[in-house]
């Protein structure tokens, strides 16, 4: 181990929605005070969030471990990737662990049995809008995992779930502290953003003690009164998508 406080490594591929889930654990990690290092020869382990979509994904993230494995030799595999965790084991043995996509708990749990924690949690180790691998100016905000349709093309549903909205009041706090962090513009991602809300059949939660539905357009109107720029992507044809528009005109979205 390098020094007294454990240092790990970190490397994360795929789409933005991934790089979200990189955020999530590298947050988790800082704080319950491992250091993040950049480099593999000054890691106590490394962490290797993968991609699966594509067979050059594949080939990129099974790259990436063998070069993690043969530059450091403790490796965590994590990502989409991982749901096939045959597919990596067969590559590559030697992993200390494999986890799917969107799975912080079990990423943190392997890291606590390869690599105790330090100490207790304290949440003053990270800024209230946690780690983040973008730029200052803006930031992904993950609004739902997976996806409830089965196009014949697509394997994300196999790879990341089924539908599943998080509470627009999380999504509204998370947003509010990007802002007050300066963040400039707010790009709204999910594997289905039209599709936000469904699974809970458009439930109303509650953002500063008023009811707010959840549901793409709800959540776009009350994104853009933050005072950042926000973009929505991954947006696909419903017929509630049509009220967005009044929205970009507006100037409340951008188009």
């Amino acid at each position: 181990m390098n020094g007294t406080i454990p240092k790990v490594g970190f490397v994360s591929l795929g789409c933005p929605k991934a790089t979200v889930d990189s955020e999530h654990i590298l947050t988790r990690l800082r704080a319950e005070g491992y250091l993040i290092s950049g480099s593999y020869q000054d890691s106590d382990l490394v962490i290797v969030n993968t991609c699966g979509f594509i067979d050059s994904a594949v080939e990129e993230s099974l790259d990436a471990i063998g070069e993690a494995l043969a530059e450091n030799g403790k490796v965590i595999v994590t990502g989409c990737l991982g749901a096939k965790g045959d597919v990596v084991r067969q590559a590559h043995p030697k992993v200390l662990a494999v986890t799917g996509p969107h799975a912080a708990d079990e990423v943190m749990a392997a890291v606590h049995r390869h690599l105790p924690k330090p100490h207790d949690p304290h949440a003053d180790l990270v800024p209230a809008q946690g780690i983040r691998l973008t730029p200052k100016h803006y930031a992904y905000l993950k609004i739902s995992e997976g996806c409830n349709h089965r196009c014949t093309f697509c394997i994300i549903p196999s790879l990341r779930g089924p539908l599943v909205s998080r509470p627009v009041g999380d999504v509204m706090g998370e947003a509010q502290s990007l802002v007050n962090a300066g963040v400039k513009e707010l790009l709204v991602i999910s594997q289905d953003t039209s599709a936000y809300g469904v699974d809970v059949k458009y439930r109303t939660g509650f953002w500063g003690g008023k009811p707010l539905k959840t549901r793409m357009t709800e959540l776009a109107g009350a994104l853009g009164g933050l005072g950042a720029w926000v973009r929505l992507h991954y947006v696909y044809p419903y017929p509630h998508v049509d009220e967005a528009i009044p929205l970009m005109a507006e100037g409340v979205i951008l188009p």
